[in-house]
């Protein structure tokens, strides 16, 4: 029997998930992978891209998806330094995409969708957002 452990928007972050079980050795399986990609505006009603492993590896896969392994990508980038917020000095900041939820809008309305959404940082603390053109920065 298989057993729901995550739940992703986009098919690429369930494969991720999926090769750093499979790491652990794990097996782990996909569903609705193809569905979200023939129609990736639906992602949300269905529920996402499911993430599935049998449920004797339901705790371990969990534990390892849990895991934080960001210092070890910055060890590996050679310890990049910490972004700050430019209007309060926060490093507490996260990848956020601007204009979301009115772009769907507009597809629900219009029947067609619009991309005038912006990738950028969004700063925890004091909301400022800051748009970012090269998404490797």
């Amino acid at each position: 029997m298989l057993v729901t452990i995550a739940r992703f928007s986009f098919p690429y972050e369930a494969q991720i998930a999926k090769v750093r079980l499979e790491s652990e050795g794990i097996e782990a399986f996909i569903a609705d992978e193809h569905t979200i990609n023939m129609q990736w505006l639906y992602s949300d009603a269905m529920g996402g891209v499911r993430l599935q492993v049998t449920e004797t590896d339901v705790d371990e896969a969990r534990d390892i998806l849990n895991q934080d392994r960001s210092a070890l990508v910055d060890q590996a980038l050679g310890g990049r330094e910490k972004r700050k917020c430019e209007r309060c000095s926060s490093t507490n900041l996260e990848p956020f995409t601007k204009g979301k939820k009115p772009a769907f809008l507009v597809f629900l309305l219009l029947g067609m969708p619009l991309f005038f959404y912006q990738h950028g940082v969004k700063c925890k603390d004091c909301g400022h957002f800051k748009k970012i053109n090269n998404r490797r920065q």
